[in-house]
Parts: C-alpha cells; sequence; structure tokens
C-alpha cells in the first residue's frame, strides 16, 4: 500500500506534535499551522520515502518504513516517547478510558472449550445469565471448540459494535444441558478499584490499579462506602498501579488536601508553569491516609504520593516509586495509530522532580530495577542513592529528596527469598489461575454453596492440593518448582487465585493481605498511635 502524501509530514513531525493531553492542563500558543508548516528537513524525508516507493527495484512496504522511521525519531527522545500502531491502539485507548465493549466475560480454553472463569460485574453477560464454569460451544452458529480453534482470535468473535447482539450456545456442566442466549453487547467496566474493605473498625483500604477516566468516580464510590463505616485511617494501596491520567490523580488528592493546597505543578519547554490546587471538595481532609508504593508505582502514583508527602498529610510506605516526572500528550497519526509525546513534566507540591535520569539510553532505564536489586535497595534504605543537592522541605520542614522517584517515610524491604519470589512469577504467570479453575470445576456445585467469610473460615488448600499443582507445572514445562507442597505462602496464594475465581478481586486482596507485610506495618503503626 502507498503511503499517502498528506500523511507523511505528520508522521515526520513528531517532535512538534499535538493532540489530546493525558491529563494536564497546559495550553500552547502554536496553532497547527505553525505546527505542520513546510520546512526543509520534513521535505528531504518526504522525498525519500516517495522515491523509495517509486523507484526501490523491489517491492518495499513503506507503512513499515514509516513505522521504523517514528520509532527511531522517539527513541531518541525520552523513555516515555512513544509510538502506538493501530494493532495495539484500541486496547491501549480501552485501558485510559476504563471499558471496552463487549460481553464481559473472563475466560481460559479449558482443553479444547472456551471456559468461562467470571462474568464481568455490571457487564452484559451478568444480565444475560452466563455463570462461573459455562462453555461457550458457538457463537452466530460459528463453532468456537475443538483442536483447531485459534486461540487468539476468540475475543474477535465476541467482541463487536456496541448494541449488536450475539448469538451463544453454551453448555452447563453443573446442570448438564445445553443453553441458547442472546447477549446485547455493551461497555464493560475495567475495574480501577481492586479492592475495598474495612481491616478493623478504625481502618480502611482501597487498592486501585490504575488512573483511567472512569478511576476516580470507582475511588468516590469505594471511599463513600468506608466512611459510612467510620473508618478513621485509609491504607490508599498504589504498588504496582503504572499511572495514567493527571487529572484523575489530581480529584483524588483533592479528597485528602484542604482548599487551596497546592498539588502539582506541570512546566513545558518554555518554561511556562500551570499550578493545580485543592478545592473545597474533599471527603478524607481531617483523617490519616498511608500511601503503599513500590518499585513499579509510576506517574500519577508518584503524583499522589508526592503531593501528600509534600504537604505532611499521608504517610509513605514502602520502597522507592519508579521516578516517571514525565507528561504525554496523545496524537492519532489518522490511520488507527498515534503518539504519545513528552511535552512537560511535572514537580511535586515543594518542587522536586522525580523524574530519573534516562541519559544512558532506553535499555539501561528499564532495567534499573535490576540495579536496584544489585546494590540492595530493595532490601535496605540506607541503599537508596539520594542527592545532597536536591534536597527540598515539606510543609512543615521536613527533608525530602527528589531526581528519581519517591522515597517512603517508612521502609520495607522486599521479600527475595527464592520461595517468595517463585510463588510472585507463578501467580502472576496464568498458570495458578488455569490449575485452580480445574479444581473448581470439580467442586463447584458444593463450593458455590459457600458466602466468603464461610469460605475463608472453613476452606483450606490441602497439602495435597498444593502438591497436585506443583506437579501440574513439572508436566505442562518439566520445571520443578522449589517449593514444598507444605508452604503457607503456597496455600494462600492457591486459596486467594480460588477467591478471585469465585467472589471476585477484593477476595482475592484481602486473603493476601492477611500476611503482606506493608499492610502489618500500617497496623503496626495505627496500634501504637491509640495506646
Amino acid at each position: 500500500m502507498k503511503l499517502k502524501r498528506e500523511y507523511i509530514p505528520l508522521l515526520i513531525g513528531l517532535a512538534m506534535a499535538g493532540g489530546i493531553l493525558l491529563g494536564s492542563k497546559l495550553n500552547f500558543s502554536d496553532t497547527g499551522e505553525q505546527l505542520f508548516a513546510n520546512n526543509s528537513k520534513k521535505d528531504k524525508l518526504n522525498r525519500l520515502i516517495d522515491y523509495i516507493d517509486y523507484e526501490y527495484v523491489d517491492a518495499v512496504n513503506t507503512d513499515s518504513i514509516v513505522d521504523v522511521t517514528v520509532n527511531e525519531i522517539l527513541d531518541n527522545l525520552d523513555p516515555h516517547s512513544v509510538y502506538i500502531p493501530a494493532t495495539e491502539y484500541e486496547d491501549s485507548a480501552d485501558d485510559m478510558r476504563g471499558n471496552f465493549t463487549g460481553i464481559g466475560i473472563s475466560f481460559h480454553v479449558h482443553k479444547d472449550t472456551i471456559a468461562v472463569i467470571r462474568a464481568i460485574a455490571g457487564g452484559p453477560a451478568v444480565e444475560a445469565g452466563i455463570k462461573e464454569g459455562d462453555r461457550i460451544l458457538k457463537a452466530n452458529d460459528i463453532e468456537l471448540f475443538g483442536n483447531t480453534i485459534n486461540r487468539d482470535s476468540i475475543p474477535e468473535y465476541l467482541k463487536g459494535e456496541k448494541g449488536s447482539k450475539i448469538a451463544l450456545q453454551i453448555y452447563r456442566p453443573s446442570e448438564e444441558k445445553i443453553i441458547d442466549l442472546s447477549v446485547r453487547r455493551d461497555d464493560v467496566p475495567l475495574i480501577s478499584v481492586d479492592a475495598a474493605y474495612a481491616v478493623n473498625d478504625a481502618l480502611g483500604y482501597i487498592k486501585l490499579n490504575r488512573f483511567a477516566e472512569t478511576s476516580f468516580d470507582e475511588f468516590d464510590l469505594a471511599l463513600n462506602k468506608l466512611n459510612d463505616q467510620n473508618i478513621s485511617s485509609l491504607i490508599l494501596d498504589l504498588r504496582g498501579n503504572p499511572g495514567g491520567y493527571i487529572a484523575t490523580a489530581e480529584e483524588i488528592l483533592d479528597e485528602f488536601l484542604e482548599d487551596d493546597t497546592l498539588l502539582l505543578i506541570t512546566r513545558n519547554k518554555n518554561g511556562e508553569e500551570d499550578k493545580t490546587y485543592a478545592t473545597s471538595r474533599g471527603d478524607f481532609e481531617g483523617h490519616k491516609v498511608y500511601v503503599l508504593i513500590d518499585e513499579n508505582s509510576a506517574s500519577a502514583s508518584e503524583i499522589v504520593a508526592g503531593a501528600l508527602q509534600d504537604n505532611d498529610k499521608g504517610v509513605i510506605v514502602g520502597r522507592r516509586s519508579f521516578g516517571k516526572g514525565l507528561v504525554q500528550r496523545e496524537m492519532s497519526l489518522g490511520d488507527g495509530s498515534a503518539v504519545r509525546l513528552t511535552i512537560a513534566r511535572y514537580f511535586t507540591p515543594s518542587g522536586r522532580s522525580i523524574q530519573r535520569p534516562y541519559e544512558d539510553g532506553n535499555e539501561a532505564y528499564y532495567k534499573e530495577y535490576e540495579t536496584r536489586y544489585h546494590n540492595g535497595e530493595l532490601l535496605d534504605a540506607d541503599n537508596i542513592k539520594v542527592s545532597d543537592s536536591l534536597i527540598y522541605k515539606t510543609v512543615k520542614g521536613r527533608t525530602v529528596y527528589g531526581g528519581g522517584g519517591i522515597t517512603p517515610d517508612i521502609f520495607v524491604p522486599k521479600d527475595t527469598s527464592r520461595e517468595h519470589e517463585t510463588i510472585d512469577f507463578i501467580s502472576r504467570s496464568g498458570s495458578m489461575s488455569y490449575f485452580i479453575f480445574t479444581v473448581l470445576d470439580k467442586n463447584r456445585k458444593e463450593l458455590n454453596k459457600l458466602t466468603f467469610n464461610e469460605f475463608n473460615d472453613t476452606y483450606f488448600i490441602t497439602t495435597s492440593v498444593a502438591q497436585d499443582y506443583i506437579d501440574y507445572i513439572w508436566e505442562l514445562s518439566r520445571v520443578r518448582l522449589n517449593l514444598e507442597a507444605t508452604s503457607p505462602e503456597l496455600k494462600m496464594a492457591l486459596k486467594a487465585a480460588m477467591a478471585e475465581q469465585m467472589y471476585g478481586p477484593e477476595e482475592k486482596e484481602i486473603l493476601l493481605n492477611l500476611q503482606d507485610p506493608m499492610i502489618l506495618r500500617v497496623i503496626e503503626i495505627e496500634a501504637k498511635n491509640e495506646d
């Protein structure tokens, strides 16, 4: 396919791109005409691509040449200016919107059939009556079972235009019958709040996994629910949260900080600053908040942690955060692809930038976790490198540091034992979820009768089931896990995976948090404060 001439200046002029700002409120006086005016540098690249397109001896996909050119340009800017191909854009956009269009199920391909793990709360599948354990045999008379099914293509059969109907044929093992259902596709929420519950009479807990368009509404509902239970302190868990919209972070901060408190400073290439302040809204201003962060808490997560720390409002617990202090703006390139270009830096209220250096290139930048691991930073706060030239003061005069992430007020080391690292890996690999589905499938009738509290109090993973999982991994990959079947941590991970499939992500977090070092540390601090 030949590249249309009118698109070429857009592709080559990426360094001056404009578009949808991801959460920032910066204003620019440049017009579109000024941004994309012709110049000799662009003409040179235009001519080269046209020359290759028309005259090169072999057939060349000039689209791929443009993609390579775009990536090369962005790679030389900073680690967070990125090109999003058309094939990946929709998933990325769904993630930021906080929803997608479909029927709303999570599933495994179990043996040769689509098996429903859960029907997503608030989605069309729940309304249509689809249940956990159901097998989807057909979609609009297309067979979705058998060894010839392409697993990667399954979502294409289930997704579709909003409002469109899909006819499903389902086998329900628990009732041993085939059911025909009609499901109308609709927006399915991508949940941002994984859990919101009271740890005890005084302490609440909210886990936020992203800062999407819908995240504040979810957070607000969760906070109101806990306020109704008269909690006096809150744990805001931002571990592993990669960030998202700055505006969402500002809305969440507004719940904690008093009127006219400085929340954030953004500064563009011309030195123009935009400052955001708290408004009169705020449901948790008079209470204490603990923010949990780790080496994977980034961007908007760091905005929240940094603003609360600088204003002496929150206690930051955990390990030094990722260190991303750059603001991106998104621009569509007209063919389904897009660019997110860094257009500003953000600064915490004390004036510190938490963007860590990236002069050594993108590869070194994204390998910093290994550096932190090897220099002992994940185990001892004394190994965190700070610069005496980047000292800042909080509102009450405490010393905080810029130059690379948010350093916690209370350090909690990472468990780097082989057992914990192994369990953490297999929990995220998908193998545990698949194994647990098979265990549930054999006992679903009995287990479905249990409430979560009954499940928590009376159901325990046996050593035999844990050994079955170890054997399953061996049969699957010929890898012998360095784990004992008697391990309490392995059993709890398996039970939490089962709770997630039976009840949802909140119940999984409740179980895992029972032995979480950061949660236990906060509970300890709260208990001392009460003495």
